[in-house]
């Protein structure tokens, strides 16, 4: 441990060790019995000064420290912008002589005081500088508690429903306990999905523009890459493939597909960046979207090369996942193929083909078990504008010879248009949108979408499914940004 080394030689020695060369080293001291917003500001202009951000607290019985080292460690493991904090076995001008960190920071109250370290940061070339940081970072643990923390759920189940499909939640529990035993491709687009949370400044003088000045970057997985994450954390075992450029945004998809356990290839395409949507918020709303991609079709020998690796996992599997965002992963011939290969081999597929921002037509993938549009996608699909919802629903269930559509409504919930049994008769119901206080609605309806695919495949009824999949949803929108869904939440609110 860092922070039993009571030797400055020593501890220096170790920290270079842990961040090797290269890394542009930022230090900063200070007694810190109570990290307070100040600190906070003063911390996130440091991180901003260079790589790794080091913060060394004076030793008990130091002038002015009362709170012990342990209490005071403690409190530092909360605040993200700092790499790493420990115990000064010296002062704090001697291990500076020793480190020789690049850069060290000091508040702005000592840029006109007597600075002992200052001849020692000179000698070797670092800089020393002073600053507080801006005002508005003293609100940086709102955000992260924003970002990171699920609201309390208060869900809104449908009175008579359970009843009226006759299933209990212990039927629902124990298809979920089924879904591990599924074996799961997911094939379409790959998304980064970036979260830029801004401090709003005002309006500019010179247009009317809003100026806003960013604060905190966080990055998640979006797209079918984050359908195929939600299978594995249902317990699905997983095989994703998608379609990347070659660039910093693939390396991270890469990392957090590896951390969510979902095997995946990624076929490089040098004409295309990987694909990357930043939403620019402020006080909890999106302000601006920015899409980095490119949509236009794979050419034909990577839909070739594509097909055949993705034949190669059909021969043991359950379910087959398009989810398709109209970028180019999933040409028309490609889909036709994987699509002929499934109904010989009487593999069940399901398809969701997203329009929300570019045109998309859902129509096009044929003899799917489940087909879950927006309202909109469906309208787009019939080129229908003013039927109502059930005509609309039995109209594009007649042109794509599905068994299942069931159109998402947002806050109004779902529209399922399903038969009991091929032979039996369309019978059509509803569900409520089950979370009354979404944080972020960003990824509810992947999250159904696939939880309510998995749940069919197990041998479930479609409407014990969609009820399922409605859980989870509720679940997914009460964070802020994509994360995988687990089969323990569902449960919990079950």
């Amino acid at each position: 441990m860092m922070n039993m080394v009571n030797n400055k030689k020593d501890l220096a020695s170790e920290i270079r060790s842990i961040y090797g060369v290269g890394k542009k080293l930022v230090f900063v001291s200070g007694n810190f019995n109570v990290v307070h917003p100040g600190h906070l500001r003063l911390f996130d202009f440091a991180k901003e000064c260079g790589d790794v951000l080091l913060v060394g607290l004076a030793q008990q019985g130091h002038v002015d420290v009362v709170l012990s080292e342990e209490l005071r460690l403690r409190s530092f493991k909360q605040i993200s912008e700092v790499d790493q904090s420990f115990i000064l076995p010296c002062a704090a001008d001697e291990f500076i002589a020793e480190l020789k960190p690049d850069v060290v920071v000091k508040g702005k109250e000592h840029e006109k005081r007597y600075n002992p370290e200052a001849d020692v940061i000179e000698s070797y070339g670092g800089k020393l500088l002073f600053g507080s940081g801006d005002f508005h970072f003293s609100s940086l643990d709102l955000l992260r508690k924003e970002l990171e923390e699920t609201s309390d759920l208060k869900l809104r189940k449908p009175d008579g429903f359970l009843e009226r499909h006759d299933f209990s939640v212990r039927e629902i529990i124990e298809t979920l306990d089924a879904i591990k035993k599924m074996k799961v491709v997911v094939i379409g687009d790959l998304i980064v999905d970036e979260y830029i949370t801004c401090d709003p400044i005002g309006m500019s003088q010179e247009d009317p523009t809003l100026v806003v000045s960013p604060m905190r970057y966080d990055k998640f997985i979006g797209g079918a890459g984050i359908v195929a994450a939600h299978a594995v954390g249902l317990g699905a075992q997983v095989k994703y493939f998608g379609v990347c450029g070659e660039d910093q945004t693939a390396d991270f998809a890469r990392e957090k597909l590896n951390e969510y356990g979902v095997d995946h290839f990624l076929l490089p395409d040098e004409m295309r960046p990987t694909s990357l949507k930043q939403r620019f918020r402020a006080n909890s709303k999106t302000l601006l979207r920015v899409s980095h991609l490119r949509n236009h079709d794979i050419s034909k020998k990577q839909s070739d090369a594509f097909y055949s690796y993705i034949l190669d996992e059909l021969s043991d599997t359950d379910l087959l996942v398009f989810s398709d965002f109209n970028y180019g992963c999933l040409p028309q011939e490609l889909v036709n193929r994987i699509t002929d290969h499934c109904i010989e081999n009487g593999i069940m597929a399901v398809a969701d083909s997203q329009a929300s921002s570019q045109i998309g037509d859902i129509s096009r993938f044929k003899n799917m078990t489940i087909i879950t549009p927006t309202e909109r996608e469906a309208r787009l699909a019939m080129q229908d504008h003013q039927s109502g919802l059930v005509v609309l629903a039995d109209q594009l269930q007649d042109k794509t010879k599905s068994e299942n559509v069931i159109i998402t409504l947002g806050a109004e919930g779902v529209l399922i248009h399903a038969r009991n049994s091929p032979d039996d008769d369309v019978v059509t119901d509803r569900l409520p949108a089950f979370n009354t206080s979404p944080k972020d609605v960003a990824g509810g309806g992947d999250t159904f979408f696939i939880s309510t695919s998995l749940s069919v495949a197990t041998g479930a009824s479609i409407w014990q499914s969609a009820y399922l999949g409605s859980i989870a949803a509720a679940c997914q929108v009460s964070t802020v940004g994509n994360r995988p869904i687990s089969a323990a939440q569902v449960i919990k609110e079950c």
